[in-house]
């Protein structure tokens, strides 16, 4: 989702968007642009790479636009279309009179753009966004009113968006509006901000209004309007900001684990933005201190975790065995310190832990570390004390997560694991490069598809309603998702308090299927792959038991429609990278289910969100 600012008031604007952008750059960016108002015409400056690349194109024009009071700003994760200056935003219409910065994706921009050029429009660019700039325009040529063109076009566009809009012809004047995409404007006397994230503007104003979905606010350096779609007035809600960090605020969301749900595509581009440039490229790991000679003299690895951590490192056990051919164990912290562990130099110990104070993961890291094991940590927090007993470190710069219900931390452990996967292989050549390629391909697109999932949540909320009474659950997958049924079970239990389990779906006929009744809810996570038929066949079997039946799956399969009394589809994916893909609709259950329920979901019982006692 990249970053949007904007500005509209009596200050000269271009420090407002550069530092602005400057506080969004967290969230991960390879091309940054503005657009600022000149009297009667609209300029637009671009550049690829950091921030520092825009500074060096605007220092010839600072002068020009020194007196500008009205701008917009971006910083972009190339999704559609390289990383090049076309490619970043702002993009205008041909005319060149309307401009727009976007985040989100345009799901039909296909059909949105065939349409588009058989009106005469011509396109520059690779981007979904581009759409966005004429059909924007052509409104405009109809309405003669920027506002009314945006909620005109916005009917049209379906997906996730945060938008914002100016046109040279309503001078000092923004548009912007939202739909599955945070956007948040910020309220100052005689000037307004808008931007993806409270720290673009927070040094400058501490009130803010949170624009609701579909909401068009439009703004001039006096005035604050917001609509709905079709034009009906909306009294705002201005929120007083804490002046403490920014992660401690919903964001406009109910609760902070729905906020934090909807963070994990920029949290996957914020671990890849330094380390996986692109497919054709090493992956790039400073502070893994894992040479060649290293990984020879290596005969095991050893992962130690807890809970949501354990569950990603049970994922990280079947990668780093397939990429890297080293046998893999993995252990829950809590038994592996009471027992004779046998480690030593020949070991690479890898604990897992979101706070980095884990206390169980602490002991056995330490325990490990007496014995020569080169000790490699992923954490959340690079300042704990788990870091420092690390030789390597792999920080997953997930950013403060506030629910208890581990969320974002586990999708960044994830992406580390498939990170470090992929790093090792490439030191050890033990995969073909073209699978390298694509793996590493499919990795930087995986943001883009859980877009796509969190724009797309009324089948998962619906399911969720339809199953929210039910005092038992049961999820089943094989393979590398096996870990992702436990996963899926867990979140349940954590907020909703009903008893989840997860399983190896072969082992359902070992024991657990005489559970299944027409009262019992089966979900089979059954993603395209080597297991896929196996997972149908003991779908099968669950209903042959009166089971009500739920598929999470990438197939078009129509035998599913048949078998399945719901189905969750996701995007098409890569089977060794689907659990990234496959635990979102189940975080997304877990949660609807819990808030229909009326449950604590931040704080559910008995939980806290750190562990520092064994």
């Amino acid at each position: 989702m990249c970053g949007i600012v904007g500005y509209v008031g009596y200050k000269p604007v271009l420090d407002i968007l550069l530092d602005g952008l400057e506080q969004l750059e967290y969230r991960g960016y390879d091309s940054s642009g503005i657009a600022v108002q000149c009297q009667d015409k609209v300029k637009v400056y671009k550049a690829v790479g950091k921030l520092k690349n825009l500074r060096e194109e605007l220092s010839p024009h600072a002068y020009e636009i020194s007196k500008s009071t009205t701008g917009i700003g971006h910083i972009r994760w190339a999704t559609h279309g390289a990383p090049t200056v076309v490619n970043a935003h702002p993009h205008t219409c041909n005319c060149g009179k309307l401009v727009v910065v976007h985040n989100g994706i345009i799901e039909n921009y296909k059909e949105l753009k065939l349409n588009l050029e058989t009106k005469g429009c011509k396109f520059v660019s690779q981007t979904d966004t581009e759409t966005v700039a004429h059909l924007v325009a052509q409104k405009y040529e109809i309405t003669k009113n920027l506002t009314e063109a945006v909620k005109l076009a916005t009917k049209e566009i379906e997906g996730a968006y945060a938008l914002a809009i100016m046109h040279s012809d309503e001078p000092n004047k923004l548009v912007v509006t939202k739909r599955n995409a945070p956007l948040v404007i910020g309220v100052a006397n005689n000037e307004f901000y808008a931007a993806s994230d409270i720290p673009a503007f927070i040094k400058h104003t501490n009130r803010a209004i949170y624009l609701s979905d579909n909401q068009v606010a439009t703004m001039t350096a006096n005035t604050l309007k917001i609509e709905d779609i079709d034009g009906n007035i909306i009294e705002p809600k201005i929120e007083i900001l804490p002046w403490e960090p920014v992660a401690l605020s919903k964001m406009g969301y109910k609760h902070f684990m729905l906020k934090e749900i909807h963070e994990q595509p920029d949290v996957i581009r914020n671990i890849l933005v330094d380390k996986l440039h692109s497919s054709e490229l090493p992956i790039i790991l400073d502070e893994v201190k894992l040479t060649k000679e290293t990984l020879k003299d290596l005969n095991r690895i050893q992962i130690i975790a807890c809970g949501t951590s354990l569950h990603a490192a049970f994922i990280g056990k079947y990668i780093i065995e397939s990429f890297c051919a080293i046998p893999v164990d993995v252990e829950a912290s809590s038994e592996y310190i009471y027992r004779k562990t046998v480690t030593d130099s020949h070991t690479l110990v890898i604990g897992v832990s979101q706070s980095g104070e884990t206390a169980d993961t602490l002991t056995a890291v330490k325990q490990s570390k007496e014995r020569g094991s080169h000790i490699l940590i992923i954490t959340n927090r690079p300042d704990s004390a788990m870091a420092r007993e690390a030789d390597s470190l792999l920080s997953v710069n997930a950013g403060i997560e506030v629910s208890v219900a581990a969320t974002k931390s586990y999708i960044a452990q994830l992406t580390s694991f498939y990170l470090l996967a992929l790093y090792m292989a490439e030191i050890k050549g033990t995969m073909k490069p073209d699978i390298l390629e694509n793996l590493k391909h499919e990795m930087l697109v995986l943001p883009q598809k859980i877009e796509q999932i969190l724009a797309n949540k009324d089948n998962i909320r619906d399911c969720a309603r339809k199953y929210s009474g039910t005092r038992d659950f049961i999820y089943i997958a094989r393979g590398i998702n096996y870990p992702t049924a436990l996963e899926g079970a867990l979140k349940l239990k954590e907020i909703s308090y009903i008893n989840a389990t997860g399983y190896p779906a072969g082992e359902l006929k070992h024991g657990p299927i005489a559970m299944l009744d027409e009262t019992m809810p089966v979900l089979s996570i059954l993603m395209k792959g080597c297991v896929y038929d196996k997972i149908l066949s003991n779908s099968e079997e669950a209903k042959a038991r009166n089971a009500r039946m739920i598929a999470l799956t990438n197939s078009s399969d129509k035998k599913l429609d048949d078998l399945f009394d719901f189905i969750i589809r996701v995007p098409e994916v890569d089977e060794l990278l689907s659990p990234i893909i496959a635990i979102v609709p189940l975080q997304l259950i877990a949660y609807y289910i819990a808030e229909f329920l009326g449950k604590d979901v931040d704080q559910p019982r008995n939980l806290a969100k750190s562990v520092t006692v064994e």
